[in-house]
């Protein structure tokens, strides 16, 4: 609070700040006030978080329970090295060389923080959400919850933990999966449509889409990316030209390794044409890579009666609730 007041800064600067505004004085802490006030403070909140947690919970909504919870995961990395928690990861920050730590939020349907959890740094996504299930149990006292997590966050273990609570879900599958759905005829791609569209197959629901906005998009990232490379083919045959000496190969070498970074090698390719350079754009190729823009699919086991096609998916497009509370966390609202 005092740092909020004063000026916009971590708690640590809270400090300082204190100490050039006088704000000791004004509060009549005599005695001083330093980092050590700062993490007897840190130690408390440790201490006494699932019990806040558990009545903050109560206190919004008294004896009803939520049946839906939003998961997600963050990280945040680290200046320093000697945290309990610290750890190398998967880098969300484009923080290359830094130690991080992983951050679990658990939200209910409106997006309301319920609980925060620190793992260590190195933690997958999955391996996060057995103790969110033991949490909605045992902490908040849930018996019948639907949790929503993104694809890389619910797999066959973490199905395996909510069926035995008694719990459903709602989470998306990869597009290998897709691709497997396809082929073995669950799913057809004229299904993929601007309106939702479901298939049951073997106890589970899929409910499908293909967004055209996202579509779009990829086409003309494909665009952008075949463009760049372009330019350093233009560069590359002028500077042939130019130079009698230069070898082809290592001009070709260099529009190689570009294709190869844009990852765009699938369908397009540069071959030596005299002393120049030219594109080839497989287009089976390309309309291949190019078949599931825009698509994804929802996969559920909870039984039409009680959600229908489209709250389902309504439901797993609100994980953009935790996106949002984690840039508030993560930015200048906290």
């Amino acid at each position: 609070v005092l740092a909020r007041v004063l000026d916009q800064g971590s708690r640590l600067s809270a400090v300082r700040l204190a100490q050039v505004h006088a704000a000791c004085d004004v509060l009549a802490i005599r005695r001083g006030f330093d980092e050590n006030d700062l993490y007897d403070n840190l130690s408390w909140l440790s201490q006494h978080q699932q019990t806040i947690e558990r009545r903050l919970f109560t206190a919004r909504r008294g004896p009803q329970k939520p049946e839906l919870f939003l998961y997600d995961v963050t990280s945040s990395y680290l200046e320093g090295q000697d945290n309990a928690f610290g750890a190398y990861g998967y880098d969300r920050d484009g923080k290359k060389g830094k130690k991080q730590i992983v951050i679990g939020l658990l939200c209910d349907q409106w997006g309301e923080p319920v609980s925060t959890e620190v793992f260590r740094g190195n933690t997958r996504d999955a391996a996060t959400f057995g103790a969110q299930v033991r949490k909605a149990i045992e902490r908040f006292g849930c018996q019948r919850v639907t949790f929503v997590g993104d694809r890389g966050m619910i797999k066959s273990h973490q199905v395996e933990e909510l069926s035995q609570a008694g719990f459903h879900y709602i989470t998306a599958i990869t597009k290998p999966q897709i691709e497997t759905l396809l082929e073995a005829g669950v799913l057809q791609m004229n299904l993929f449509d601007a309106q939702v569209c479901e298939v049951q197959h073997e106890s589970l629901r899929y409910i499908l889409r293909r967004n055209p906005v996202r579509a779009a998009e990829l086409a003309a990232s494909r665009a952008d990316k075949q463009a760049r490379v372009r330019r350093l083919l233009e560069e590359r045959n002028g500077y042939l030209r130019e130079h009698s000496r230069a070898k082809v190969s290592t001009a070709q070498k260099a529009v190689r390794a570009k294709i190869a970074q844009l990852k765009i090698e699938a369908w397009l390719r540069v071959d030596p044409e005299g002393r120049a350079l030219k594109l080839t754009a497989d287009q089976q190729a390309l309309e291949e890579a190019s078949r599931l823009d825009g698509c994804y699919v929802i996969k559920t086991d909870l039984p039409e009666t009680v959600a229908s096609k489209q709250v389902v998916h309504d439901r797993y497009k609100d994980l953009a609730e935790v996106e949002q509370a984690f840039r508030t966390l993560k930015t200048a609202h906290l």
